[in-house]
């Protein structure tokens, strides 16, 4: 009988849970046993797992490296997917390998690529990949000639930070403006043009931003699983278009997505987004982590995070073709437990797992959002 797996995913996003749940459903039938860390003591990932902790806070990206290899060996991990601090622990992979701990994560240079929004659309429109035409920015008087130079091509910027996930600081400029529109209804992603630009005069730091054209709908999301041979294993696209959702095999959006994935070292579980300039789609964001909808692949009869799972520990599942394509659908809140006390507390080999509800999938894009279900 196989022995049991250990993996363990650090301050990772709520719709991990769902990752947790494939994993433990895994079609190999493998004992998996989960261990998770988060700086927040309620965030449900910490409920899913089989043993959980809370992150010590302050730790610089040097003190965290230690703190997980000091975690990988008491907890005898054999996998470890890491989001915080990606980029230090990929860098030190001989010692983790040396702790008998596979890392799921991409190469130091394609991280050290796609960290940088700039960078990683200077990399992708080098090998051919369109991306949209951007600007960076760091001073008001910079901010406001690459809007003007949108708006004389008769496009709608809009700025996001060089660096991020999530969608965070993602916001649309307007030259409407302030009234009592803007505090009807709910908070949008509108801001005044003469606001920010005010904001930005009073700055004591600059910014460091991103103007681009607002880019339109269909958003493709492209999970792809890439071994460390550069070969792409899978790679499904997930459409977005308002509230629903699909799957697409379309070249289209796959063809540059490997291209990326192959070309830079993109290891194991990536997500490359793309979305419409015109009449054509261009390179949107590069994560260089799985998906927070990952397991809504599941709708495609695919378990992606255990075939990565797979291929970490050395065990090659070869190509993985979709067995069928899911119909659209769109993603609902659901509840999650949490643990009974703010503190987690470790579960005992002796007592059960918690009953774990139906599968559900979701794509919140923030570390510790209520996750979602698909409906």
């Amino acid at each position: 009988m196989a022995s049991r797996v250990r993996v363990w995913l650090n301050r990772t996003y709520a719709e991990n849970v769902f990752f947790m749940d494939q994993l433990r459903r895994n079609p190999s039938d493998r004992a998996v046993e989960i261990h998770a860390t988060h700086g927040d003591a309620d965030s449900p990932v910490l409920a899913a797992a089989d043993t959980a902790e809370l992150e010590p806070a302050g730790l610089s990206p040097a003190a965290y490296v230690e703190y997980a290899l000091d975690q990988c060996v008491r907890r005898g991990i054999d996998v470890f997917v890491p989001r915080l601090h990606q980029a230090a622990i990929v860098a030190h992979r001989a010692e983790f390998r040396a702790a008998g701990t596979a890392l799921l994560a991409p190469t130091p240079e394609a991280v050290a690529v796609f960290e940088d929004k700039a960078t990683a659309y200077e990399a992708a429109r080098a090998v051919g990949v369109p991306v949209p035409p951007w600007w960076r920015v760091r001073t008001a008087d910079e901010l406001v000639a690459a809007v003007e130079e949108l708006e004389a091509a008769g496009e709608r910027a809009c700025f996001k930070p060089a660096s991020g996930a999530g969608g965070v600081g993602f916001r649309m400029i307007t030259r409407a403006p302030f009234s009592l529109t803007q505090l009807s209804g709910f908070p949008g992603p509108y801001v005044q043009l003469d606001l920010v630009v005010e904001a930005l005069r009073q700055a004591e730091e600059p910014v460091d931003w991103l103007v681009m054209p607002r880019l339109e709908q269909p958003e493709v999301s492209v999970d792809c699983l890439t071994g460390p041979d550069n070969r792409v294993r899978l790679a499904v696209g997930r459409t977005k278009n308002g509230r629903r959702r699909g799957f697409t095999l379309r070249e289209r959006w796959l063809g540059p997505a490997r291209m990326l994935a192959e070309g830079f070292g993109l290891h194991y579980l990536s997500n490359i987004q793309f979305r419409m300039h015109g009449d054509r789609p261009v390179l949107m964001d590069v994560n260089t982590r799985p998906a927070g909808g990952l397991h809504q692949l599941s709708l495609c009869g695919v378990n992606a995070p255990w075939a990565a799972v797979r291929l970490a520990l050395g065990d090659d599942p070869g190509v993985i073709e979709p067995p069928f394509l899911g119909q659209d659908y769109t993603v609902v809140s659901a509840p999650r437990t949490l643990r009974p006390v703010s503190v987690p507390q470790q579960r005992s080999p002796e007592t059960p797992l918690p009953a774990v509800p139906a599968p559900a999938d979701g794509a919140a894009r923030e570390a510790g959002a209520p996750a979602a279900a698909p409906a």
